[in-house]
């Protein structure tokens, strides 16, 4: 007779996990522009030839979408707009450090290509059980 050992896997909890920390980490750039505002990168828009008024959407980036994240609702989606609003970061701000090494010897992007790669694998992955959303449906 055969039988089957079944192994417990842990994924849903690791989806929590990264959800968490992406969108937690997230929600502090986002909490200092509602406090601080989004001029400055209206000012990096403008500079760049592109419409200032472009920079409030930041606040979709930053706060909406790591809510989002955070409680597991149309969590690949909202990944998705963290994707982009990292990549409109690198592109606006971070380019001359794109092929440098921090003092300490790491990548001068490091925490940004972490932002980023953790989205990426969110948006790829889902929000898994332990959300709003729950596991099944596309965006989630």
């Amino acid at each position: 007779m055969e039988t089957t050992h079944r192994i417990p896997t842990y994924d849903d909890a690791g989806k929590l996990l990264l959800r968490l920390l992406l969108s937690i980490l997230i929600l502090f750039h986002g909490i200092s522009k509602l406090i601080g505002g989004v001029g400055f990168i209206g000012g990096m828009l403008a500079k760049a030839g592109l419409p200032a008024g472009l920079g409030y959407l930041v606040y979709i980036g930053e706060v909406v979408a790591p809510l989002l994240i955070l409680v597991g609702l149309y969590t690949r989606a909202a990944a998705l707009i963290v994707v982009v609003n990292m990549i409109v970061a690198l592109l606006l701000v971070h380019t001359h450090q794109f092929f440098t090494v921090s003092d300490t010897g790491g990548w001068a992007l490091e925490l940004q290509g972490m932002y980023l790669g953790s989205a990426v694998v969110l948006a790829l992955i889902g929000a898994g059980r332990y959300s709003i959303g729950g596991a099944g449906g596309r965006w989630n």
